[in-house]
């Protein structure tokens, strides 16, 4: 008697867990059932998979340089760790051998080049899927977790060539130059939204009580402030550690050129706001550092052959910032489909709906990423709501859908985190001679190509900003809304 209580009790209680495990996930990744996009699960694979890719570098690949720890346990298994073991070092062991710093870097990136090129495939292959039929994007989401997960211990025993540190690397720098223009297509939408939605606090705190929405104005002001600030900060710094070598110096000196032209541009007229110019100006000194970093030349490049910590935490935070907009932004929707902006039903709107929402004349919803689907609006051209959300039904909403570029995009990503990570690729460290260090590119060549590939993608980003500001008033009787 006691053991079948016992036992329906643990049913009971499995059940339940169960149960609020799958209304969990189904809350913050949204549902598998008709109506949805499958947005939120496709970000939450991607992450998963930042978090192998920095797994197999920091503590797998010296594991298996070093022979420690897990390892030993793991390579007792007959012809399992030798095997594994030969896929890691494949590559570096004939070229860096006898440089043991620049040995476990070429081991760490193939550990990088693992989980990416894995996700680059898993998500292209999703991209023609999802093309031919849409639907397939939010099915089976269990299953592809599970295909992920196998194909990703196979990968391990898979040798660094020519896949990874050939075809993939390459394909990778394409694809993360690719990456930064879109993401500066995430950081202007990002920035917009973020200017608008505190202009609206203000105007909607002056209607309860006049005068208390300068709080918010002044918070725009600040954070203008932080941003330029934070920009010519690093613009000083990089002369100072980073000039005396005449490509350095242009390069920092056309970022100073870059963030006040786009600024003037911006002030000149009416479109667009100070705290989107300020944002990209902060982006765009990012890049000119990542770029001067990756100079090959050790008399004007400090940290070549270090850990660069800073970089890779800027990289993994702007990485986060374009998850969460692929994923949960409303806006995402309607820059990644063509039919991510639909009429709905007419509703007459209340005063109240106008006073939480500026909308421009044609009625499109500039919405602020993150916001409560309360917000939403219900009537005119509306952006779609999120994919768990709305009354459009699911043959409706994948009808000439083109959810296949949000597959497009989490392929760039995957690119842009396994550039991120190693530095590009290349493979940079300090070696000893005669009693001194001295800082070492493997490869200067790919260095100096890196350096280009990032340079073009810089310029191309403030170019396409430009083109935001100057647009409207080159052609004044187009909407560029």
């Amino acid at each position: 008697m006691g053991a079948g209580i016992s036992s329906t009790l643990s049913m009971a209680l499995t059940y339940c867990f169960c149960t609020s495990a799958s209304s969990l996930c189904n809350a913050c990744f949204g549902s598998t059932a008709a109506g949805t996009t499958g947005r939120k699960r496709s970000v939450l694979l991607l992450t998963a998979v930042v978090a192998f890719a920095l797994l197999f570098q920091y503590y797998v690949a010296p594991h298996v340089i070093e022979h420690s720890g897990w390892w030993n346990v793991y390579a007792s298994i007959p012809g399992v760790g030798r095997r594994m073991y030969d896929a890691w070092v494949d590559g570096c062991d004939s070229h860096y051998k006898d440089q043991p710093d620049l040995y476990a870097r070429c081991v760490g990136n193939g550990g990088v080049y693992r989980p990416t090129c894995l996700s680059a495939l898993f998500f292209g292959a999703s991209a023609i899927a999802t093309k031919l039929r849409p639907s397939l994007n939010r099915e089976a989401w269990p299953a592809k977790y599970g295909l992920f997960l196998v194909l990703l211990l196979l990968f391990m025993f898979v040798p660094n060539g020519p896949l990874f540190d050939g075809v993939f690397l390459n394909f990778s720098r394409v694809g993360a130059m690719a990456f930064i223009v879109i993401e500066q297509i995430i950081l202007i939408d990002v920035a917009y939204n973020w200017n608008e939605s505190w202009v609206e606090l203000s105007n909607e705190a002056d209607r309860i009580e006049y005068g208390s929405g300068v709080l918010w104005l002044r918070a725009i002001i600040a954070m203008c402030v932080v941003m330029y600030g934070a920009s010519l900060t690093g613009i000083w710094l990089l002369y100072h550690f980073f000039s005396g070598c005449p490509e350095n110096n242009a390069v920092i000196t056309l970022t100073l050129i870059g963030v006040v032209a786009i600024t003037v541009v911006q002030l000149s007229g009416t479109e667009g706001s100070l705290l989107t110019s300020s944002v990209i100006s902060a982006y765009a000194t990012y890049l000119a550092y990542s770029l001067v970093s990756k100079n090959p030349d050790g008399r004007c490049n400090p940290q070549l052959g270090t850990n660069d910590a800073w970089g890779i935490s800027i990289g993994l935070a702007l990485t986060a910032i374009s998850l969460a907009w692929t994923g949960f932004s409303w806006t995402a929707e309607g820059r990644l489909s063509t039919d991510g902006a639909k009429t709905t039903k007419s509703v007459a709107p209340s005063a109240s709906d106008g006073s939480r929402r500026r909308r421009d004349p044609n009625g499109l919803d500039l919405d602020v990423p993150f916001l409560d689907p309360e917000d939403q609006p219900t009537s005119g051209f509306v952006a779609e709501a999120d994919d768990d959300e709305g009354d459009v039904t699911d043959s409706a909403r994948t009808a000439g859908s083109d959810l296949w570029k949000l597959n497009v995009v989490l392929v760039l990503i995957s690119c842009w985190i396994a550039m991120m990570l190693t530095g590009w690729g290349t493979i940079q460290g300090v070696v000893t001679r005669n009693g001194e260090e001295e800082h070492t590119a493997a490869n200067p060549t790919v260095g100096r190509v890196n350096m280009a590939m990032i340079g073009v993608s810089q310029w191309v980003a403030l170019g396409l900003y430009s083109w935001t500001l100057l647009a409207p008033r080159i052609f004044p009787d187009r909407d560029f809304s």
